[in-house]
């Protein structure tokens, strides 16, 4: 296995109509080509889709243009517009740490450094597909009291791409920023 292999496995989890996926990433990839590899990256699955926009905001802190490019592979045939990027860096303003919340064993205690292998945990529930075409899943953060949604859509193509995306949401913020402890 090479350096960016990851594991495609959906493992998944029933109960009482809710379906949790995990996805596993043995890294994070440095270019959109490693990006564009990963065998997530098919966007065969609503989960996938919404694993790797983890990955996509990842890099906005550190490589702006990067995560973009990634974020437009993950839309598909809908592009960014001006108002999603201003969203965007609107929201990482002094917050880099946010997208590192959803891998999982990231928690404010250990400034969202997640475990390896990168993790994350994507749910469904019995309304994830109310509307035809659409899928509304939903990630964790280990600094939100409850999971933040993301919606995908299923394209002509068969892929799922990413139609919309509350993971931006102010969290707790890491121990190390806390002046009182």
């Amino acid at each position: 296995m090479g350096l960016f292999d990851t594991n495609n496995t959906a493992q998944g989890a029933s109960s009482g109509g809710n379906k949790t996926v995990k996805v596993v990433f043995s890294s994070i990839p440095d270019t959109l080509e490693q990006f564009k590899s990963l065998p997530q990256a098919s966007l065969a699955t609503p989960f996938d889709t919404a694993a790797m926009c983890v990955l996509a905001f990842c890099f906005y802190p550190k490589d702006k243009q990067l995560s973009l490019e990634m974020l437009e592979y993950l839309r598909g045939p809908r592009p960014l517009s001006p108002m999603d990027k201003q969203f965007i860096a609107d929201r990482f303003m002094d917050k880099d740490y946010v997208p590192r919340s959803y891998f999982v064993g990231a928690t404010p205690q250990n400034d969202y450094a997640p475990s390896q292998p990168y993790t994350v945990n994507v749910s469904e529930n019995p309304y994830s597909y109310q509307e035809q075409n659409f899928a509304k899943l939903f990630l964790t953060s280990g600094g939100a009291d409850s999971p933040r949604s993301v919606q995908l859509r299923l394209a002509k193509d068969g892929k799922w791409y990413l139609w919309e995306q509350y993971l931006l949401a102010d969290i707790r913020h890491p121990e190390s920023e806390n002046p009182w402890a």
